[in-house]
């Protein structure tokens, strides 16, 4: 029986302790918070999206960095294996649009205490409001023997699991620590970003669009000739730029050019119409409102706020007749319809985003036990690794994943 510390109550280190007492360890988990989950607990609008029912090839596929060192973890636990897992917690689920799974009570506070009742059962030690200072290695600087507390008082180990999140929603406790017992430990830590989070934009009129959701419109990002983002969706108008899940995925697909440089967003706003159909479709709304001003007679092609700012980069003149419109004036209408572009100067903060990109480089932990190859005992798990995904569940499933990885090769 090993001596095993797991830094973090989140969802990696509550799972990690879970199948790390399983294995027959003397687990003890350490949380700074008063209470186990704070980050679970606002998961998907509080609703806790915990996985994304698809077969691993699919985990895989929505994986954005490093999906191969993933290979491992997500054939040790699948997405169906989670599922399982929670059931038998007594926390049935259900799969809703995009295969997202989410708790029958559609309370993430049951996911939480599914765990904590898993901790309870398993023998799992749990001290709240205890954060740890540092990291206690040997003194030739080859294995784990403990962790310091903040109070300095020392724990001995036999292993030790960091859990401890990124630096996304601090007020949970997200404060970058385990980056920090990484450098300790020898480890590179990969540049570090907020992901899955909302875009600022630099043009003025967005102000004016502020609550505005469109969906069914296609945004693509370019660098140079290379696109580095395409895709179908919903997003969202927000008082300094743009949000929603499209524009989420778009933060974390194309998030290191509007990070570092800033770029151009292009949405495409009726992508199920070409050029030519477009304009089928705007000589037949202009004809039937030929006699009503341009600002009058787009209702049927655009929602009404959107009207205003539209036609004024457009550069018509909106109290010209609909029925007057030249050929040339409807390709200008139709090229912004079909390119609506937005300068963005960067992304928002740690404070609004859903996780963080970077990490503990996985070039120095082993795939198949989550262990550094650095220093013997020491095991890294969920997002403080160098791996992230897109929205729907697949990052919590790289937490349970990992998580379970991490606990179930803590022995001796």
């Amino acid at each position: 029986m090993s001596k095993v510390l797991v830094i973090g109550a989140g969802a990696a280190g509550s799972m990690a302790a879970i199948f790390a007492a399983k294995n027959g360890n003397e687990v003890t988990v350490f949380e700074k918070n008063a209470k186990t989950g704070k980050k679970i607990y606002i998961t998907g609008k509080g609703r806790c999206n915990i996985t994304n029912a698809v077969e691993n090839t699919e985990l895989v596929k929505n994986t954005i960095r490093n999906p191969k060192f993933m290979y491992s973890a997500y054939s040790a636990f699948t997405s169906e294996d989670v599922i399982k897992f929670f059931e038998t917690l007594g926390c049935p689920v259900k799969i809703e649009r995009g295969n997202r799974v989410f708790p029958v009570s559609d309370h993430s506070s049951d996911v939480i205490k599914a765990l904590d009742r898993a901790m309870e059962k398993e023998g799992v030690k749990v001290r709240y409001n205890t954060p740890v200072e540092s990291l206690v290695i040997a003194e030739d600087g080859t294995k784990i023997i403990g962790i310091k507390l903040r109070d300095g008082k020392v724990v001995d180990a036999d292993k030790v699991i960091v859990a401890t999140g990124g630096l996304s929603y601090k007020s949970t406790g997200s404060t970058g620590d385990g980056y920090e017992f990484a450098k300790q430990a020898g480890h590179e830590i990969k540049e570090l970003r907020p992901s899955l989070v909302a875009l600022l934009v630099k043009e003025k009129f967005i102000k004016e669009l502020e609550g505005l959701s469109l969906k069914n419109v296609r945004v693509s990002v370019k660098k140079g000739k290379k696109t580095l983002f395409d895709e179908l969706g919903e997003m969202l108008f927000t008082r300094n730029g743009v949000s929603g899940p499209l524009i989420l995925s778009a933060s974390s697909i194309a998030g290191d050019l509007f990070y570092k440089e800033g770029g151009i967003l292009n949405i495409d706003l009726k992508p199920a119409l070409s050029e030519e159909e477009l304009d089928a479709r705007i000589l037949r709304d202009f004809n039937e409102f030929k006699a009503k001003e341009l600002k009058n007679a787009l209702d049927k092609l655009l929602p009404k706020s959107l009207i205003p700012v539209f036609l004024e980069r457009t550069g018509i003149n909106v109290e010209k007749k609909a029925g007057v419109l030249t050929k040339v004036e409807r390709s200008v209408i139709i090229d912004l319809l079909k390119h609506f572009t937005l300068h963005i100067t960067g992304l928002k903060g740690y404070e609004e985003a859903v996780i963080t990109k970077g990490g503990v480089s996985v070039k120095e932990i082993n795939p198949k036990t989550m262990e550094s190859k650095k220093i013997k005992g020491l095991y890294f798990a969920g997002e403080v690794l160098d791996v992230d995904a897109l929205t729907g569940g697949f990052n919590l499933q790289i937490a349970w994943s990992t998580g379970f990885v991490a606990g179930s090769n803590v022995v001796e």
